[in-house]
Parts: C-alpha cells; structure tokens; sequence
C-alpha cells in the first residue's frame, strides 16, 4: 500500500496542479471519484490489464460525461505509464490537496444510530471552532458502538463512544 502511495503521490500532484490553475478543483474530485470507482471493479480492472485496450478505450471507460479535455490527457498518461491501478489512491490523495488548499477538513462521524441533522450540525459547529477551517462532515452508523459517536477528522480522533469508554476502562483495570 505505501509503494502504492509512493507511486500515486506525483500524479495526484500533477491532477492537483492543473486543477487549480483551471479553477476547476471540485470537477477534477468528482470525475476523480468516478474514475477510480471503476477502475477498482475486479472487472474492469480485468479489462484494463489487456493488451489489446487501446488509450482511448480506456479513457473512454474511466472519465465521466462531461470530463474536460484536461481529464482525458491526464488518463492517458496514466494508461501510457501502466498507473490506471493507482486511481484509487490518486483519487484519495487529490482530495487531500483539495482540502487542504480550500483549508476544509474531512470528518467522519460514526454513531450507534442515525444522528438527526441538527445534532450533525453542531458537531459541525463545534468541529469548526476546533479547527479554525470549514468542515465536510459525512456520517456512518455502526452498531456495534452501543452508544455515542466517534469522530474520525485526519489526524483527529475523538471517541465518546459507549464501547471505547469500556475498552478504556477495561485496559484501566487489567493494568
């Protein structure tokens, strides 16, 4: 994985690079996305490692309707240099240059239950203040956490879940 990281990261700049200087950031995230969800289907990654594919096939398969020209190049690159396996983590990449470009922070809120709206806006709030930038907050549900949430946000964890407090506690006590 990190020689995939390795591999990805100059391309992830180069997507990133000619992007800004479009002004078309959130474009390049979405066909981005797009591209490297099908890229990551068994089957089409399948149909990508054939030696008959032609460039133009393979970024007629990857970019979205409505890719610039821009786009397309940037696919056939990667299809000339053997890396359409690395969309996955250019993608990924990218949107971390975006973020932090737009000084945004990505959060993820796992909860126990659904969380209503309001309650997600006044993580959101709070998250905000936290980190001086605007926050993208998606949310998950995950049972298994009894109770509360955790927050997932980069390099950020805050765990007021029910089943951390006693995975806590029970470290507490067998120390």
């Amino acid at each position: 994985m990190s020689q995939a990281l390795t591999l990805a990261r100059p391309y992830a700049r180069a997507a990133f690079s000619l992007a800004r200087d479009a002004g078309t950031l959130p474009a390049w995230s979405q066909a981005l996305a797009f591209a490297a969800r099908v890229a990551a289907d068994p089957q089409v990654a399948a149909v990508l490692g054939h030696p008959k594919l032609s460039a133009a096939d393979a970024v007629a398969l990857l970019a979205p309707d409505g890719a610039g020209e821009a786009f397309g190049n940037f696919l056939g690159l990667l299809f000339d240099n053997r890396r359409l396996s690395l969309l996955p983590e250019i993608a990924g990449l990218y949107d971390e240059l975006r973020f932090e470009a737009e000084r945004v922070v990505k959060a993820k809120v796992t909860s126990a239950a659904a969380l209503p709206a309001a309650e997600l806006e006044t993580i959101k709030a709070a998250l905000r203040r936290r980190f001086g930038r605007d926050v993208e907050v998606e949310a998950a549900v995950d049972e298994s956490l009894i109770g509360g949430a955790v927050i997932d946000a980069g390099d950020v964890v805050i765990d007021g879940s029910i089943k951390g407090k006693l995975g806590r506690l029970e470290a507490a006590l067998s120390h």
